[in-house]
């Protein structure tokens, strides 16, 4: 019997790229769900929360939706998420943007604030450096190149080295966290779904850890 395809949701919250992150996704082979709905991205495989633009707006929208809860049940129960770029800032504790601190989802340690950096936005592409035991990352060379548009981002790597995370980082005029793998929790900073053969291997390497990931509630497959 051939296995069926990995089932993820990208969450629609208000916030985040969404149609290319599903087209990513599919390519990678998922099957790719794009919703709102809770119930849904509560029992799928794994659950991508995507993010573009200002930490609080998105927080707002996590907000709105009810979505917090979810996403820390499926963290509390080893099932797989990942944040990208802003959906990855907002698993941090809190953000700080115009002199406005902004709660997050509390689910990293650690906090985003503005890049120390003559040149912001940092957009375009830059290379990483990966921690050995790097899933996420298998596969790809020292030199790979990832798409990067932000102005803030997680700067200290001391609570996440606390609590056993794997930390990938970029330098920028300075460096900071570009990706974080703990657990089912993974997440970057740049964008995967617009980096090219990179962010497609990426992608797959993190649909293949969707495979032992247990059954959702009362046995929902996410449909």
């Amino acid at each position: 019997m051939t296995p069926r395809p990995p089932r993820v949701v990208v969450l629609d919250y208000g916030s985040g790229n969404l149609r290319s992150a599903e087209r990513a996704l599919a390519a990678a082979g998922a099957e790719v769900t794009v919703t709102p709905d809770l119930a849904a991205a509560e029992a799928a495989d794994g659950l991508v929360v995507p993010g573009v633009g200002a930490y609080a707006a998105c927080m707002a929208g996590i907000d709105d939706l009810g979505a917090a809860p979810v996403i820390a049940r499926r963290v509390a129960a080893g099932r797989p998420v990942l944040g990208i770029c802003v959906g990855m800032q907002i698993l941090f504790e809190y953000g700080e943007e115009h002199g406005v601190v902004t709660k997050g989802l509390g689910l990293l340690p650690g906090a985003v604030r503005r890049l120390p950096a003559q040149r912001v936005p940092h957009m375009g592409w830059n290379t990483v450096a990966v921690p050995a035991g790097s899933g996420l990352f298998a596969g790809l060379p020292d030199d790979a190149r990832f798409y990067f548009v932000h102005s803030y981002a997680a700067l200290a790597t001391d609570p996440l080295d606390a609590v056993g995370a794997l930390v990938t980082t970029a330098d920028h005029e300075g460096r900071f966290v570009a990706a974080v793998e703990h657990g089912p929790l993974s997440a970057t900073q740049f964008h995967p779904e617009k980096s090219a053969g990179t962010g497609a291997t990426l992608l797959v390497n993190w649909l293949a850890t969707l495979t032992s990931a247990p059954d959702g509630p009362s046995g929902a497959s996410g449909e």
